[in-house]
């Protein structure tokens, strides 16, 4: 199994995951506005539920980790540790250092442009090259392969449901800039992505 960590494909995963840390600290961890998919169910969970997000993030992304080891085989696990070890690394690196625009945060229209831009570049290069840097990514992976609907429809309903059930406790403005982040990181991703992960070694 471990043959199959070829240069390349490492360092694109390693690549994918730099771009991705580097976007989420200096544009999504400041622009208050909310994610779909696991994060954002976390941090409903949180709201109604009081269950910490440190609890319901680990369930539910070894959920989605464990779903994409049954449909994609061995070779995506060591792919997403590699892809999720590398985006854990260089997120602690960035925070080394101070956000390199922290006034982004009152320009809320472009921060939901540039992280997507972001999100969806790093986690497009990771998914391509076969891993998931997180728990969202492994499921539309695993849905994708199991349904044959693209990359870009996975992730827009699962996040849209997450964000619509959000609205329970989100400003509707907040919601739209978080609903403009999703739709153009998960377009981005399927594009980068191309259908170019298949399940391997079962």
């Amino acid at each position: 199994m471990f043959s199959q960590l070829k240069p390349k494909k490492v360092g694109a995963l390693l690549l994918g995951s730099a771009v991705l840390s580097f976007g989420l600290y200096n544009i999504h961890s400041l622009s208050g506005v909310t994610e779909g998919g696991v994060l954002g169910l976390t941090l409903l969970l949180q709201h109604w539920f009081d269950i910490s997000p440190a609890v319901s993030g680990f369930v539910l992304n070894a959920a989605c980790y464990i779903f994409g080891w049954f449909v994609l085989g061995k070779n995506f696990v060591l792919f997403s540790a590699v892809a999720g070890g590398g985006f854990s690394v260089f997120y602690a690196i960035c925070e080394l250092f101070p956000p390199i625009w922290p006034q982004i945060a009152n320009y809320p229209l472009l921060a939901s442009i540039l992280g997507a831009v972001f999100v969806g570049v790093g986690v497009g290069i990771s998914v391509r090259a076969g891993g998931a840097p997180g728990g969202d990514d492994a499921l539309a992976m695993g849905l994708s392969k199991l349904t044959g609907y693209n990359l870009q429809a996975i992730y827009l309903i699962s996040d849209i449901t997450v964000l619509l059930l959000s609205l329970s406790y989100i400003p509707v403005r907040r919601i739209a800039y978080s609903l403009l982040t999703v739709l153009l990181s998960g377009q981005i991703i399927g594009i980068i992505a191309n259908g170019s992960f298949k399940a391997e070694d079962k």
